[in-house]
């Protein structure tokens, strides 16, 4: 069986960063959050939150300071979202205009995405395989429609369904009317803050 040679190289624990491929068990993992822990009594040691670039799956990973690890060499590109259709999810590379088409399970929160958006494509450096699409930490996006809060729901934070002009479904707090600017999370899907316009 042919298997795709991963050119791997060795990395200590002070250069996990956001963004970093790291190959466990012949997988690729991206690390999404990192913290640097030195507690009083024993070794020091880097907590990691990392997703797997296939199946998505997020994990956390603790990892001892000084350890080392497998990294993969991967490359950012910009991309600009074009459209979608049974075929997937279209970016055109904003250097070279080249365009290609992407599975939606390669995106976090793919109904986000707005016609002209600029996000990351990571690339393996030796294969030019794509590993994931990244999409700005935030986006603003207007509500195209709100929906009446559930009945009940009027404690403290309460809150309503809301449409994006993308067609995503938010929860958004009870002052956020139609036709006002959102900013939102693009990795939990989640209401920031009202933008003015």
């Amino acid at each position: 069986m042919h298997q795709n040679k991963l050119k791997i190289k060795m990395a200590s624990t002070s250069e996990i960063k956001k963004g970093l491929c790291m190959v466990i068990d012949g997988q690729l993992w991206i690390v999404v959050d990192f913290l640097h822990v030195k507690p009083g009594k024993g070794p020091a040691f880097v907590r990691t939150k990392i997703k797997n670039v296939k199946s998505k799956k997020v994990i956390d990973q603790t990892i001892p300071a000084g350890h080392s690890i497998e990294t993969a060499r991967v490359e950012r590109r910009t991309f600009q979202y074009l459209y979608n259709d049974e075929t997937g999810y279209h970016f055109m590379n904003t250097e070279t205009y080249d365009q290609v088409s992407i599975d939606a399970d390669m995106i976090n929160n793919p109904q986000l995405l707005k016609e002209g958006q600029s996000v990351e494509m990571l690339l393996h450096a030796e294969t030019e395989e794509t590993l994931t699409i990244e999409l700005p930490v935030s986006i603003v996006l207007k509500i195209t429609e709100t929906y009446d809060a559930v009945a009940g729901n009027t404690a403290t934070n309460a809150t309503k369904e809301a449409t994006v002009e993308t067609g995503a479904k938010i929860q958004v707090p009870l002052f956020v009317n139609e036709g006002d600017m959102v900013k939102i999370n693009t990795e939990s899907c989640a209401y920031v803050e009202r933008v003015k316009s």
